[in-house]
């Protein structure tokens, strides 16, 4: 029997555990974390943590092989988007096969190639490594990229330097070599309460904020017409959406408050605070304003997250070692999502996406892997396994 064929059954059940864990980004990983280092140690492989300020969730670090230059880093984030509201017709948390597919939250984005990357761990173990397997799991990929920075710090300034890093969001096993980069704010816009028909004696937030929102929905369309013919992404264009709006407590008062979040996705060579430079203008005059009228009236701006974007790199180190265990000899490719793989490259190494399921099933409800995709992601950890053997 294949190493490939013993990896994927160790795969599923190792789905199974990890996708039990209800790691949505709200919550901790630290259950989850505690029992993949459990499950390392059965193994005597070495890991650490770097957990995030509060000790409340935590990355996960771990080397499979030499502790000596040139490993390749597999990197994939144990949290999971929200399952409330969606119609599931299974338990998300439970993994449910049906028809060639394998339905839970997580199970595409991205447990299942956390799964595979665990059930890799005995085969990279008995085979004597001569090159290491660096694992990188982080939380808080979900809502900005948040955890990975701290890990990728610890890995350059403290691991033997890899030679590149394979991300496992799902790209259908093939190699993706660039991504959007993902820049998110939050505004708060403070008014002055009053009766809804003594307009004079107050300010609503709301009013205020939809004026601002007006404002990036006008940038949205500018940015739609003016996108590069040539750009090889889908949308051609930075792509810029108010997600969540929270405003006002009844329908007869003035809003005291009214808060909303938006995210700019940038193709790499768009800054996106230049941008944004003109919201931000309004935005201060806005305040100006407001603060004119009452002095606790205003608005403020908060970047919450920048996550840089992943660049193709001409002649990349990552991206051929990916296709060569992929089999894949397709064309390039480029995604619209963001990942941890631009904060990687930004940080020096070479790097590349590639990983089980198809990210049109990410977020959804009833998210699903095909087990074909995990069958492939199972050969492609053998072949890494036969790599660190030989060293090369």
């Amino acid at each position: 029997m294949s190493s490939a064929q013993t990896l994927t059954p160790r795969a599923l059940e190792l789905l199974e555990r990890l996708v039990a864990f209800d790691t949505t980004s709200r919550l901790s990983n630290l259950e989850l974390i505690s029992w993949v280092e459990a499950y390392l140690d059965g193994h005597g492989a070495p890991h650490r943590r770097v957990p995030n300020a509060e000790g409340t969730k935590s990355n996960l670090i771990a080397t499979i092989g030499p502790d000596i230059p040139g490993g390749v880093v597999l990197s994939g984030h144990t949290d999971v988007v929200p399952v409330d509201g969606q119609p599931w017709t299974s338990d998300p948390f439970k993994v449910t096969p049906r028809d060639g597919r394998l339905y839970g939250r997580g199970t595409c984005d991205m447990k299942g190639f956390l799964a595979l990357a665990l059930a890799a761990v005995p085969d990279l173990l008995a085979a004597g490594p001569q090159k290491p397997v660096h694992l990188a799991f982080s939380y808080d990929e979900e809502v900005g990229c948040l955890g990975a920075p701290d890990m990728i710090k610890v890995i350059a300034a403290e691991l033997p330097r890899p030679a590149l890093v394979v991300v496992g969001e799902p790209t259908n096993m093939e190699a993706v070599s660039g991504h959007k980069g993902i820049t998110t704010f939050k505004v708060t816009v403070n008014g002055h309460e009053a009766h809804s028909s003594q307009t004079q004696l107050g300010v609503s937030a709301n009013m205020a904020a939809i004026r601002l929102m007006g404002r990036l929905c006008d940038l949205s369309e500018q940015l739609e017409r003016e996108a590069d013919p040539a750009s090889p992404f889908t949308p051609k264009h930075a792509t810029l959406t108010v997600g969540q709006v929270n405003g006002g407590t009844a329908v007869n008062i003035l809003a005291r408050e009214c808060v909303f979040f938006f995210d700019l996705r940038a193709p790499p060579g768009v800054d996106p605070m230049a941008v944004l430079e003109p919201f931000f203008e309004d935005c201060r005059q806005m305040d100006a304003a407001l603060k004119a009228q009452f002095p606790r009236a205003g608005v403020s701006v908060v970047r919450r997250s920048h996550t840089p974007p992943l660049a193709p790199e001409k002649d990349g180190a990552a991206e051929a070692f990916a296709r060569r265990l992929a089999g894949d000899n397709g064309p390039a490719r480029v995604v619209a999502f963001a990942a941890e793989a631009g904060q990687f490259q930004e940080a020096g190494f070479s790097t590349v996406i590639c990983g089980p399921g198809s990210i049109d099933q990410a977020h959804q409800p009833d998210e699903f892997v095909e087990m074909s995709q995990m069958e492939r992601g199972a050969a492609f950890m053998a072949r890494l396994v036969d790599w660190a053997a030989r060293g090369e």
